[in-house]
């Protein structure tokens, strides 16, 4: 199965927004809302959910005061356009409301499924870089890998690191954290 997008609206509707997006259907799948695209996403599988349940805790622990953690299905809401659910994200604790991210979190991680990798490698990377968000990692399952990107001073994301397998990424933003990617896994390695 793929991302599919959709963009079919009455004539003369516009683009999607987000109160459009809360009439839709919960079935299990992922809905993302990109410039007033719908981008729809099957549910994730079990190296991807194990990844990100994993990562969870790792992440939280080492969170400072001053930013919280917080998984999918939550959503960074900016504007009547753009909803995004990376895996995990860190915000600031001041920038949360109960039901969303309305501003962009200082780290988004997306971990890579086989219907979504090109888009969480380009077009939500894009976005991501786009809204300023300073720190964005890619967890593949396969190998299994972490990339890490990070703006640089013009505001474009360079790829920092990349951990394999047993290689230990020490993490300086958006805070001091250890990351070994075959942990990650527990018993699927």
């Amino acid at each position: 199965m793929t991302v599919m997008t959709d963009t079919r609206r009455p004539e003369g509707a516009g683009p999607m927004t987000v109160h459009d997006l809360e009439e839709t259907p919960d079935d299990g799948r992922r809905r993302e809302l990109i410039d007033g695209v719908l981008v729809v996403s099957p549910a994730p599988g079990l190296r991807h959910q194990t990844i990100a349940y994993r990562l969870y805790p790792v992440l939280d622990e080492a969170c400072p005061l001053g930013y919280f953690v917080a998984g999918a299905p939550f959503a960074v809401r900016i504007g009547d356009h753009l909803e995004l659910q990376p895996d995990l994200l860190v915000g600031r604790d001041e920038g949360f409301t109960e039901l969303d991210l309305p501003e962009p979190p200082v780290l988004a991680v997306e971990v890579l499924s086989p219907s979504t990798a090109i888009h969480d490698l380009n077009t939500k990377k894009a976005v991501y870089e786009r809204l300023g968000v300073p720190s964005y990692w890619v967890v593949d399952p396969g190998e299994p890998a972490l990339a890490v990107f990070e703006l640089d001073g013009d505001g474009v994301y360079q790829q920092v690191a990349k951990a394999a397998v047993d290689e230990v990424f020490e993490a300086r933003k958006p805070f001091p954290v250890r990351v070994v990617p075959s942990e990650l896994l527990g018993r699927l390695v």
